[in-house]
């Protein structure tokens, strides 16, 4: 695990807009590269001007629960979160900067076979396992969101899309997710569970040994029947958690 970084003491003492608690990071870290600019969002890897260590930080305009929830938990499967900074207008989160590639990445130059398949999916799930038991649903499970590290271990990023499962709740507040890989039910028609997440690692599944999506083309054999079993529209026909999924597979 890498050393915490220094952070700027303005996170715990004082609330302001997100736009002054990034001047106030920008004393302590400089811009390394932006890695995305949305309407919602900010990612940037910043560096840190003394030690010379890397972050990731994150700006949404909506707080993401789940950042603030995982905020001194590790896992071998996920970016740490060193600290988070809910502001007036939005949040900051300062995150661990993972070297590597995405699976999306390595999907430009071709298909991965099943073992190679499996070899990414046994530690996401390892991921997901430890999310759900924390009662958060990711939502946004795609070839993107996984990186393998220069020293090979699998991380599963970006929670901006989940959602802490709430049984009171019958929908989701807000939709979001990646079309395509996204369950139905991520677009308003039930509340989003696991399950939403077993969807998206069918299509991930898919994707990763055919290059295609299963409406374009279906894997063959025993793993096309599990892509299938993922991505009942019904969640109650799906596999019911991430054991019963691994089991299969």
């Amino acid at each position: 695990m890498i050393a915490r970084p220094i952070y700027a003491k303005i996170y715990s003492v004082k609330k302001m807009t997100c736009d002054g608690a990034l001047s106030e990071i920008k004393k302590e870290y400089s811009l390394v590269k932006l890695l995305s600019d949305k309407n919602d969002s900010l990612i940037m890897q910043m560096r840190h001007k003394r030690t010379g260590r890397d972050i990731v930080l994150r700006k949404y305009r909506i707080s993401v629960p789940a950042y603030d929830f995982l905020k001194g938990f590790t896992h071998k499967n996920l970016p740490e979160i060193y600290d988070t900074y809910n502001c007036e207008d939005g949040q900051i989160v300062l995150e661990e900067f993972i070297g590597g590639i995405t699976v999306a990445e390595v999907l430009e130059s071709g298909r991965y076979t099943v073992s190679g398949a499996l070899k990414i999916l046994n530690p996401v799930c390892c991921a997901l396992e430890f999310l759900h038991m924390c009662g958060i649903v990711h939502r946004d499970i795609k070839p993107e969101n996984i990186i393998v590290s220069d020293t090979g271990a699998v991380k599963l990023i970006d929670l901006n899309a989940s959602r802490i499962f709430d049984s009171e709740k019958t929908g989701d507040t807000v939709a979001l997710g990646t079309v395509g890989y996204a369950s139905p039910e991520q677009f308003g028609i039930t509340q989003s569970d696991l399950r939403a997440d077993i969807y998206a690692l069918g299509i991930l599944l898919n994707v990763m040994l055919t290059g295609k999506h299963p409406s374009e083309k279906l894997a063959h054999g025993r793993y096309g029947r599990i892509v299938l079993k993922c991505t009942q529209i019904d969640p109650s026909k799906r596999y019911q958690s991430i054991d019963e999924f691994l089991y299969n597979l």
